[in-house]
């Protein structure tokens, strides 16, 4: 779609791959290059799995970006909240094969996704956010209480708590993890699986389920907009 995010169109799926750099950043671009691939993934029909390279699924939001000024941080969260809004609203499956560490805006991504797999190893699961001197943002939040429990909420949310990958299940980043190697075959049985969803149901009742959910996130949105981000190191 860009240098930053590839679309590989497969018979029941599509591979999106985001690429950028070693921290594989959620940038502007990136961003940009995933709504294209989920506006082709619609028009062709296509459950979507998303990945990144080798050891890492995201680093999060881009640094460069984010402490430019606060309105430039205001408005690559915002961006990323839309993008969010989006998948866990998006009317086909979107399996997430998280190969490695995931923080901050790539556990977001996480959250934002219809099934998580994840990978054994050293690597680290969660939001960071108050570690790095940032007040989590509403829309963060909104995400956050929606997939995760209470308890893991506070955890995750207000103590930046770091998950490995097992721990990760438990707190509800991941619903499972498996081998490396087993990683992207695995994300394929499941998207078969998923294929045998009735798709107008599918998209329907996760509408339904997650309405609440939705509407919230929507207005969180809306106050992070007005808001003011910066962080303090």
């Amino acid at each position: 779609m860009n240098e930053f995010v590839t679309y590989q169109p497969k018979e029941n799926y599509a591979i999106i791959t985001i690429n950028n750099g070693k921290a594989n950043a959620i940038s502007h671009q990136v961003i940009d290059g995933l709504n294209t691939s989920l506006d082709k993934a619609e028009q062709e029909d296509k459950i979507v799995i998303l990945t990144g390279p080798q050891s890492i699924f995201s680093g999060g939001f881009d640094l460069k970006v984010m402490t430019k000024s606060p309105e430039s941080a205001i408005e690559l969260v915002t961006k990323g909240s839309q993008l969010s809004l989006r998948m866990l609203s998006f009317s086909k499956p979107i399996i997430v094969a998280c190969n490695g560490h995931a923080i901050a805006k790539g556990a977001f991504l996480l959250l934002s996704a219809d099934y998580r797999i994840g990978v054994e190893g050293d690597f680290k699961i969660g939001l960071n956010e108050v570690m790095i001197g940032m007040t989590m943002h509403n829309a963060g939040i909104a995400i956050a209480n929606s997939r995760l429990s209470e308890v893991y909420v506070n955890r995750a949310v207000n103590n930046s708590e770091i998950f490995n990958p097992k721990d990760a299940v438990k707190a509800g980043f991941l619903d499972l993890i498996v081998p490396n190697e087993a990683l992207l075959p695995t994300a394929i049985k499941v998207a078969n699986m998923f294929s045998k969803l009735n798709k107008k149901a599918h998209a329907a009742t996760k509408l339904k389920v997650r309405k609440p959910h939705l509407e919230t996130l929507a207005k969180a949105i809306e106050l992070d907009a007005k808001a003011s981000i910066s962080i303090d190191s």
